[in-house]
This record gives structure tokens, sequence and C-alpha cells, in this order.
């Protein structure tokens, strides 16, 4: 089996299929997950995971951001989205009116990391200042207690739940500066700040590694225990969204994700167990 690195990509992929020994009298399916980049390494190992117990299965993982899963969901596509924000109240407005029904899932939670180059001499920021540095406020470093230097923000797409729960816990609904450099995915973000010293950017937990440093955010650590307690204040849920209440491999699948080796995944990939 091909190991995939997420790093860098916009749209990654995964797709698994290997020969089936499922009973006889259950025939083999074809399960298609797509959307956000940040759930993509939950969906993936869990997926992996779930394969090596139900060799019939072929389980498809798909990137593109939370916007093009729910999308496609939304559109009919016989998907499993997996998402990073919640669905909007249009898209289940849309869904609802050609006679489909979203069912939401939370499979874990999430702290939003703001990162920072390693060399960076900022170890923590205000909410305030967070905002500030994306609107265009604050634009130096020597303002926030670093060495001088122009603040280069890095931001995701617009079509990322990324995106979209950082702007609506950050920025509230205030626009990130145009002169953002905007990336469509997760680990294109950690790539940029990893190769600008001056560059700040915001992930999920899961993609923290040496490369970036987190800083503290209104004297607060994103970390596990952090999330769990509620005390960190850039948390969010991630979700799975199905067209009604799951079926079949949906079902399985969905239902190991929730059993203890599933959280157990969903821990060791970075994340914060919901189970």
């Amino acid at each position: 089996m091909k190991k995939l690195s997420m790093l860098g990509l916009s749209v990654p992929v995964l797709s698994i299929a290997l020969a089936g020994i499922f009973p006889a009298q259950v025939k083999a399916e074809r399960l298609v997950i797509q959307g956000s980049t940040t759930v993509f390494p939950i969906t993936v190992a869990t997926a992996e995971a779930f394969m090596r117990d139900n060799p019939g299965a072929d389980i498809s993982v798909r990137g593109g951001g939370s916007g093009g899963g729910v999308r496609a969901l939304v559109e009919g596509g016989r998907i499993v989205a997996q998402s990073s924000r919640p669905m909007r109240h249009k898209e289940k407005m849309t869904m609802q009116a050609a006679g489909r029904n979203p069912v939401e899932h939370t499979i874990g939670l999430d702290g939003m990391a703001i990162i920072v180059h390693p060399n960076n001499l900022v170890t923590g920021l205000t909410m305030k200042q967070v905002r500030d540095i994306y609107a265009g406020r604050i634009t130096d470093w020597k303002d926030v207690g670093g060495t001088p230097g122009r603040i280069v923000i890095v931001s995701r797409d617009i079509g990322s739940g990324t995106f979209g729960s950082f702007v609506d816990i950050v920025m509230k609904k205030e626009a990130i500066h145009p002169g953002a450099i905007f990336q469509a995915s997760s680990g294109a973000v950690v790539e940029a700040v990893s190769g600008s010293p001056h560059a700040i950017g915001y992930v999920g937990m899961g993609f923290l590694d040496e490369r970036t440093k987190a800083v503290d955010v209104d004297g607060i650590s994103p970390t596990v225990e952090n999330v769990v307690s509620g005390i960190y204040p850039i948390s969010r849920p991630l979700f799975f969204y199905t067209d009604g209440e799951p079926r079949g491999l949906a079902k399985q699948y969905i239902d190991f994700v929730f059993s203890p080796r599933g959280q157990e995944i969903v821990a060791e990939q970075g994340f914060v167990p919901v189970k």
C-alpha cells in the first residue's frame, strides 16, 4: 500500500481497493469521502485501519476543502462529506428542498493553532493582535514584541472550512487583508510559514510539527488538554455529513470511527477524540 504525503497537496487523494472477503451474502461496496484537508488525515488513517479489517471494502478519500465536500453532498453526490466547519443554513435548506436530509456526525475536536517560523521570537499573541494582523492593522513584528520585519500573512483559501472557522472565531466576520497569501491546504500553510522567517499562519493542531512554532493565544497553548477543557479560544468540532442516516458501508465505517479504536486513531493524528 502506498504511503501518501499530504503536505503541500492542494487536492490530496487516497484511493484503496482490496480484494473482498466480506461474507458471501454482503455485496462489496464503494464509499467516497470528500472534503476538508484538516479532517483528511483522520479519514485516511481510519479508512486504512477499517479496510485492513474489512478487505472487501473500497474507500476513496479525497481532499479539496470543506466547501467542496459539502457542495458535492448538497448537489446529490453519493458521498460522505468531511468538514472542519458546520454546514451552513443555506446548504441545509438546499438539500432539504431537494428532498434530502443532511445528518451531522461530530467525529473529533480541533484547536486551530497560530503558527510562526521557529526562529520568530514571539511566543504569544492576544486574540485581538491576531485579528489585527490578519486585518492588516498590525504589519510589523516589532509591534507585537518580535524582531522588526514586515509580517507575511498566510491564510487558507476561502473555500476551506478552516478559513471559515478562523473568520468566524478570530476575525468576527471581518475580512482578511487582501495582501494575504492564500493556500489550498493546511500542509501548504505549514510549508509557507516554515519557509519564511516573517510569516504567520493558522492550521489544525494535527498539522503541528518541528517546522513551525505554535504561539499561545491569550496565554493559552493549543494542546489536547486545553481543547478538551474548553479554555483554548480557537477550538472547533470536526464533522462528517451524510444524506440521511448512514447505511451499508458508510454506516460500518462511521461506526468504526466512533469505536474506541477509531477514536484512538483520531488522537494519534493529533486531534481530540469525542468519545
